[in-house]
This record gives C-alpha cells, sequence and structure tokens, in this order.
C-alpha cells in the first residue's frame, strides 16, 4: 500500500492527466481494491485457490465496434428526387400550356372585338365619305355655273309639292314617287308632270343655303325636280329671287342624296336661315312649322313680303307627309 501511496503522491492533479491516464489510474485503484480484498479473505480463511481459473485480467479486454448494417427501412421515408423532378416538371409543363391557351384565347376575343369594331367603323366612315363627296359635287357644280344675262322662266303649277320619293330600302338605289295616298283626281296631272327648264343663272339667284342651328350649309341649285334635289337644296323655279318680295321656295330631301333636310323638325321660331347669292347674305328668322300633306301646295304660294319656305319629306324614311317651314327675312336685312 505503501508503495501505491508513494506512486500516487507522484501523480500530476487530476485536472491535468489525460483522459487515458485517468482511466489507468481508475484500472489501478480498483486493482489495489480488488488485491486488499482477496488478502482479507485469505487471511480469514474463506478465499478458496482453483489452480484452472486464471485471475481475471487488470483491464478488461475492449468491446467489439457494432457495424451499421444498412436494412433498406428508409427507402419508404426517402425522396425519390428524379421522379419528384419528373412530376415536377410534367406538373410544370402542364400548368404553362393551360396558361399558353389562355392567353391565346384572350388574344383571339380581342382580336375579334377590334375586328368588329373596325368593320363598323369603316361602314360609318364610307357613309361619311359617300354625303361629303357628294356634297363637294354639289358645291362644285354649283361654282361651275356661269352668270350670263338672266332670261325669263315660265312659272308652272304643281299639284304635288316637290322632294316626294318612296322611303328607301338599304342595298338599292332611291326611288322617284309617292309615299302617302295621292287623290284619283289628281294622278293625271302628277303623271304627266314635266319639270320646267332650268332659268338660266344669274348673279340674283340663290347660290348657298346656311341654317346654323341643325349643321346645313349646302349649295342650291335650280329646279326642284328628282335629278336637281340629287345635286342639293332645289329653289323652285319662278319662285321669288332673294332678298326679294315675294316666297323663296327651297326643297331638299330628309333621308336621301346627303339627308340635307333631315332635322327641320328640330327647328324653333326665330332660329336663321341665311341664303347667300353670288353678291350678298341675307337673314331670314323661322317664323312657323308645319306638317301638311304632299298635296298642300298652297304653302308655295305668292307672299307680299320677302319670305322664304323650306319644304322635305316628312317623317324620317316613311315620306307620306311633309314638313313646312315659313321664314320671313329679317328687318333691315333688304336687297
Amino acid at each position: 500500500m505503501s508503495k501505491h501511496n508513494g506512486s500516487m503522491g507522484k501523480q500530476k492533479p487530476a485536472e491535468e492527466l489525460s483522459i487515458s491516464e485517468l482511466e489507468q489510474l481508475l484500472r489501478e485503484k480498483k486493482a489495489v481494491q480488488r488485491d486488499g480484498r482477496l488478502e482479507r479473505l485469505r487471511k480469514n480463511g474463506r478465499l478458496v485457490q482453483h489452480p484452472t481459473l486464471a485471475p481475471p485480467p487488470v483491464a478488461p479486454p475492449p468491446l467489439p465496434r457494432v457495424m451499421a448494417q444498412p436494412t433498406g427501412a428508409l427507402r419508404h421515408y426517402t425522396l425519390d428526387t428524379d421522379e419528384a423532378k419528373s412530376e415536377a416538371t410534367t406538373s410544370t409543363r402542364r400548368i404553362r400550356w393551360r396558361w399558353v391557351l389562355n392567353k391565346v384565347l384572350l388574344a383571339v376575343e380581342i382580336l375579334a372585338v377590334l375586328g368588329l369594331a373596325v368593320v363598323l367603323w369603316g361602314l360609318w366612315a364610307t357613309n361619311e365619305e359617300l354625303n361629303q363627296e357628294l356634297a363637294q359635287v354639289q358645291r362644285q357644280e354649283s361654282q361651275a355655273v356661269a352668270l350670263p344675262t338672266p332670261t325669263a322662266t315660265p312659272i308652272i303649277d304643281l299639284v304635288v309639292l316637290p322632294s316626294g320619293h318612296k322611303p328607301p330600302i338599304d342595298g338599292r338605289p332611291p326611288e322617284p314617287g309617292e309615299a302617302g295616298d295621292i287623290p284619283a283626281h289628281l294622278l293625271p296631272a302628277v303623271q304627266s308632270y314635266q319639270p320646267p327648264p332650268v332659268p338660266t343663272p344669274s348673279a340674283e339667284q340663290a347660290r348657298r343655303i346656311q341654317i346654323p342651328a341643325i349643321g346645313v350649309d349646302h349649295p342650291v341649285v335650280q329646279g326642284d325636280d328628282w335629278e336637281q334635289l340629287k345635286k342639293g337644296v332645289g329653289q323652285h323655279v319662278g319662285s321669288a329671287q332673294a332678298g326679294s318680295e315675294g316666297n323663296l321656295v327651297l326643297s331638299a330631301h330628309n333621308d336621301i342624296y346627303g339627308e340635307i333636310f333631315r332635322y327641320l323638325d328640330q327647328l324653333s321660331v326665330g332660329d336663321e336661315i341665311i341664303v347667300s347669292t353670288e353678291r350678298q347674305s341675307y337673314t331670314y328668322v323661322v317664323r312657323e312649322l308645319q306638317v301638311v300633306e304632299p298635296t298642300d301646295v298652297w304653302v308655295m304660294a305668292e307672299t307680299d313680303h320677302a319670305s322664304v319656305t323650306l319644304i322635305s319629306c316628312y317623317p324620317f324614311r316613311v315620306n307620306n307627309k311633309r314638313i313646312v317651314v315659313f321664314a320671313d327675312l329679317a328687318v333691315g336685312d333688304t336687297s
């Protein structure tokens, strides 16, 4: 024991020992304690010596290291990367194709709407272009008229008011004639009517009419038969000159050939009508509006003062009546 204690006294402090040194010290301590117990048992006669049994080793043999063997149990919980990638790729492709299809359908719908809008706009633009071209032709026709010395022109009585025609049918050219009923005793006169010759142009004849309230600004031609009213507003042959005493009778269509007098029914008492010649412009003031029968030719009668009478078929695209606007020359505006 003294030897062991002496060796213990030479040992380093425990905090400076390594793990292996601590383990060796522990084994030596256990061996000393075991030897002490055996010595006490031997002294007491309680220790049995067996020659075949060797004393146990001071240090137990090292235990064999257990090597982990794979069992395959985790493969059910392991993500198959390739398979997952394949599924993700397929899903992504499916989603992208659906997105592309939706975008294509949206583009088709937008193109269809745009196409319809273009067609509608084209129809409207064509109609506007035709009206503008017709108005231009009418202006050129009016401006091209020469101004020779005026000659007398005959006055021809009518039994039906001018501007009559049948209701227009889409896709068909306009047709002359009356939409309303004409009394039987007047039919021969209507059928045999021949328009008077166009008078020789003069500087005093009306050349232009303007109605600011309804946006009218068109040339005036001489004559109010079917062919003349294709060119613009027609002055009845034999009616008074602009600004002069008497009744200046002007007619135009409401739903064909420029629809010049389409909005006569929107005029009000007090609105202005401006009639111009080569030399001067005259302002008339609306006095009255009436809707009459086609045979009410009394509206064209002469007056004892300067006046203008506007005539057109009515209602719009029905044309079995006439709308008539009566206007008087503004005070102080005389020729």
